[in-house]
């Protein structure tokens, strides 16, 4: 698919890279670019050259938030389905199989903010900022503290959503918000780098594990063990189980199978 609001690349290392190209808005999301944000993730999940994804933002910022120059005179019926396609791309991330590493600079605001949170890792430029902000204008960011929610907490949560400051990366990451806060200069290099390693390991692994973590996350105490148990079994009988105890035990690098 040929993409207008992002740019999409795959690199020899197994690393795609999804651009977000907005960047006169701030990256702000509109429908077209959260329909393309959207079917990105499909088409790279399927792609057998990538088996991992860095989200960023071109320009000055990660992204903004929502663009609410589009927000006047809908139903409340309309509401639900403008603000249903600007949060797909939130719920898709977790839903494919593919590890996805946001990488924030500037600011990531609002829906921005929900993406870092929905993206399975993150990092951070250490002059990034973070924030629920839609509170300034008389809304509230109820989908994107979702995601929010489940990484820092309801508390820490709760208090981004109802003062709607932006916070700096060094808060993000005390927080669990953003795994790392790099030097700006270094951002692409480390992230990249970080990413790649990543594409290293199993593709069947990371895959089998990223969905049993979030299945399980949904399940009560014991039958969260329960279904790591049969996802670990699944897991064993993999050719890239067999591969890489073959590739330990005879002292060599494991050749995983691509997908």
């Amino acid at each position: 698919m040929s993409y207008e609001n992002i740019i999409v690349e795959i690199g020899d290392d197994f690393v795609a890279e999804i651009a977000l190209n907005r960047p006169g808005s701030l990256n702000a999301f509109n429908i077209p670019l959260a329909r393309e944000l959207h079917q990105a993730f499909q088409e790279l999940d399927a792609e057998n050259r990538a088996r991992v994804i860095i989200l960023k933002g071109a320009g000055k910022a990660f992204c903004a938030g929502i663009d609410i120059s589009d927000f006047s005179n809908k139903s409340v019926m309309e509401y639900r389905d403008w603000i249903e396609c600007m949060e797909a791309p939130l719920v898709a991330i977790s839903r494919i199989k593919k590890p996805v590493i946001a990488q924030v600079h500037g600011v990531a605001a609002a829906n921005g903010a929900g993406l870092v949170a929905a993206a399975d890792l993150a990092t951070a430029g250490e002059n990034a900022r973070l924030g629920l902000t839609a509170i300034n204008v008389g809304l509230n960011c109820i989908g994107p503290v979702i995601p929010v929610t489940r990484s820092i907490g309801r508390k820490r949560a709760l208090e981004l959503l109802f003062f709607g400051d932006l916070i700096t990366a060094e808060r993000a990451l005390s927080m669990g918000l953003v795994n790392r806060v790099i030097p700006e200069a270094g951002l692409d290099k480390e992230t990249r780098n970080w990413a790649a390693i990543l594409a290293q390991k199993s593709p069947q692994a990371l895959q089998i594990a990223k969905k049993a973590f979030y299945t399980a996350a949904d399940l009560d105490y014991y039958k969260a063990f329960e279904y790591m148990n049969e996802a670990f079994a699944r897991l064993c009988s993999t050719e890239d189980a067999k591969e890489g105890i073959s590739a330990f035990l005879g002292k060599r690098s494991p050749a995983w199978k691509q997908k």
